[in-house]
């Protein structure tokens, strides 16, 4: 009996011992939640403060961001959406004698249509003025200005998968032309790489790869050779391809 009563002592005191613990726990945890709410409302408090400081200037600056995005909004539906309809009707004309081969009225109209510079210039935010520059740039290739072409072209920019590398490859032939071999070469490449995809890759590739061989640097014409034969085999370029890569093996060699 005297054992039983030691041991219920015993367990008394440890039960007090674990009972305060936890109590002090527990007030640890109502400490730090009430640093918390302390500091959220410090911060309140000095954001209050802010507000009221530079209430004034928020508004002014609230208000000069809704005008913009009004404006932004309203300028595109009541100015340049009617333009982009203009200038579409105005360039289907030029666009047919683009197709025609009638370079020259492309360019600068038939008295009653507007011609791709002038669409240029009088409708120059819109969309159909950027593939105006395309399509100027191109008929100057064709008319042999191939300074004036590269100025159009530069100012034109295209997301598309095919228009945008054809673009840029078309700069390139403006440099073959005005002997710009390693310009050319480059722009090539950069062209195949833009949006890469089996038409024009392969086929500005190989321009690349024979303009760095007009170079005498066959080594980067194989280089490019065989990215045609491992990435776009079935390409018309790929299929042909390895008739080039031995030559260009040959000549590296010597």
């Amino acid at each position: 009996m005297a054992n039983h009563a030691v041991n219920s002592g015993k367990n008394v005191i440890l039960h007090l011992q674990i009972s305060d613990n936890m109590a002090s726990k527990q007030d640890k945890k109502i400490d730090k939640t009430e640093e918390r709410i302390v500091a959220v409302e410090e911060a309140f408090g000095r954001t209050e403060q802010f507000i009221e400081k530079y209430q004034m200037t928020i508004l002014i600056v609230l208000g000069v961001i809704i005008v913009i995005v009004l404006g932004f909004f309203g300028f595109k539906r009541f100015y340049l959406s009617p333009k982009e309809k203009e200038a579409q009707s105005q360039m289907f004309m030029a666009e047919k004698y683009f197709e025609q081969d009638s370079l020259k009225k492309a360019l600068n109209g038939d008295g009653q249509y507007l011609g791709f510079l002038a669409i240029i210039d009088e409708y120059g935010l819109t969309s159909s003025a950027n593939l105006a520059h395309y399509y100027s740039g191109i008929c100057y290739l064709k008319l042999g200005q191939y300074d004036l072409a590269l100025e159009q072209l530069d100012k034109f920019s295209s997301d598309d998968q095919m228009v945008g590398p054809m673009a840029k490859g078309a700069m390139g032939d403006a440099n073959m032309e005005l002997k710009q071999v390693e310009k050319a070469a480059v722009l090539y490449q950069d062209a195949a790489e833009m949006k890469k995809n089996e038409f024009t890759s392969p086929m500005l590739f190989m321009k690349s790869a024979m303009a760095y061989e007009e170079l005498g640097k066959f080594d980067k014409a194989l280089t490019l050779y065989k990215r045609i034969k491992e990435e776009f085999p079935r390409s018309k370029e790929g299929r042909e391809i390895d008739k080039y890569i031995s030559y260009a093996e040959g000549m590296s060699k010597k």
